[in-house]
């Protein structure tokens, strides 16, 4: 059972990629799905699922504050 090692496994979401991030929910998704999950594991995915949705959120937001648009005379503009 990947997804309750997982689970389980006490990482830092911030300090992975987003793709990484959103494979660990797609796992999560799955185990969620899965008829045989407890509902105890159930709550400990759906609580992990958030903390990972955090870190997503928090990457794009960084990111959005960073971006850059050339505006006409050929400056920089915050997007």
């Amino acid at each position: 059972m990947g997804a309750e090692r997982d689970m389980n496994h006490k990482e830092q979401p911030e300090e992975e990629t987003l793709e990484e991030l959103f494979g660990k929910l797609d796992g999560i998704l799955k185990t969620l799905e899965d008829r045989d999950t407890t509902l105890e594991d159930s709550f400990a995915a759906y609580e992990q699922g958030i903390r990972y949705l955090k870190a997503c959120n928090d990457k794009i937001d960084r990111v959005e504050k960073q971006m850059l648009v050339m505006n006409e005379s050929g400056g920089l503009d915050e997007f």
